[in-house]
């Protein structure tokens, strides 16, 4: 396969590195001799990743190794999204589905069946755990036995102060700038372009300036057959990708124009409505699933927040001393309890104590540790 022009520059500065480290390389032992680009890549990103015995580096050695990394993890994900742009739906929906374990696909479902449940209720109405899932912050408020899946999937915004000011201060400005997108049908360029305005406005309140990629993410949480959620790791792999100028987080006309106009011009993406239940769900989610081609490994899918969240260690002299980790409204309590207690194996005698859970969660307490404790007390 012929490399693009991009992928030729990442080649290039890929040998300046080994150069470096050609004989911690060549003792490593290596099965697998991947003759196209993409499979190249990720073969050597996993040598420098997992294989090289570090012990056996000098010190200086380490820079050239992890810029390796970053080329390799690049070249990967700009030649995936290259064949995105002539890829037909069967293609598209089948890497997909490959890829399926390693882009923890069946957690990313689960967060996009969940906004899709609470985006008819405006960001000012959501409780401060639903409003930062749909803005994409994960917190040790996201009790586990709620969010079953980490909110920073597809682009976290953590990083976005600004963005979250506004957020937690002015959120019916935001809801006022998303009204402009339909829930279904056509976004049109004037639809985007009155977002933009009303998204800027709001920024204009804490007297900052707006930034795109964080407004990625209410669009595509929005609408995630419309749009893809950028963040600033990704931006260089997609441009490069699809073949568009680099974009800034400043770059709002180019993002739709450019971006988004070559996303709708695949062939995977103007793809009617399959039949397969399955495949529907990814077809009503195809731009924002993009994603699921930019680089990821074995360790991708474990790096999950909700996952580390999850396993933490439960610190019990801690627990004690404070009992709780910060009280919470009682609307917000009940609304947790009442989403958790919707289980289908809740038993009867444990949906009988709803008041108690509440009133314990209302103190801080996770939902799911009160509700173990339920079944130990009550069998």
């Amino acid at each position: 396969m012929p490399l693009s022009d991009n992928e030729v520059i990442i080649y290039q500065n890929a040998l300046k590195q080994v150069s470096d480290l050609s004989l911690n390389l060549m003792a490593v032992k290596v099965e697998n001799h991947p003759a196209e680009f993409n499979s190249w890549c990720r073969e050597l990103a996993e040598i420098c990743l997992y294989k090289v015995n570090r012990d056996l580096l000098d010190e200086p050695q380490f820079k050239p190794l992890n810029k390796l990394i970053e080329l390799m993890k690049l070249g990967a994900s700009v030649s995936q999204l290259r064949m995105s742009c002539i890829a037909p739906w069967p293609f598209y929906v089948g890497f997909l589905q490959e890829q399926a374990q390693i882009h923890a696909l069946e957690e990313r479902s689960r967060l996009l069946t969940f906004i899709e449940k609470i985006k008819p209720t405006p960001l000012a109405e959501m409780i401060n755990e639903d409003r930062l899932a749909f803005a994409g912050k994960h917190t040790s408020g996201h009790d586990t036995a709620v969010y079953n899946f980490d909110v920073e999937w597809f682009g976290g915004t953590k990083g976005a102060k600004a963005f979250h000011n506004v957020l937690s201060q002015y959120p019916e400005l935001l809801d006022t700038a998303l009204a402009h997108i339909p829930l279904t049908g056509e976004v049109t360029k004037a639809d985007y372009l009155a977002f933009v305005g009303d998204y800027k406005l709001a920024f204009d309140k804490i007297a900052e300036k707006a930034t795109l990629t964080p407004a990625t993410r209410l669009l595509a949480m929005r609408r995630p057959d419309q749009f893809v959620v950028l963040t600033s790791g990704k931006i260089d792999s997609i441009c490069q990708g699809i073949g568009i100028p680099r974009l800034s987080n400043q770059s709002f006309d180019d993002y739709f124009t450019a971006l988004i106009g070559s996303v709708r011009n695949m062939a995977w993406w103007r793809q009617d409505a399959p039949e397969d239940e399955q495949e529907l769900f990814l077809w009503q989610h195809r731009a924002i699933l993009l994603d699921m081609l930019f680089y990821a490994d074995s360790q991708t899918a474990e790096n999950s927040n909700y996952l580390k969240l999850l396993n933490k260690p439960v610190k019990v002299k801690a627990e004690r001393a404070s009992g709780t980790s910060g009280r919470r409204s009682k609307d917000t309590a009940a609304m947790l309890v009442d989403r958790a207690l919707a289980a289908e194996d809740i038993p009867e005698h444990i949906l009988a104590k709803r008041d108690s859970i509440v009133a314990e969660v209302e103190k801080g307490k996770k939902v799911e540790d009160v509700l173990n404790l339920m079944r130990m007390i009550f069998g």
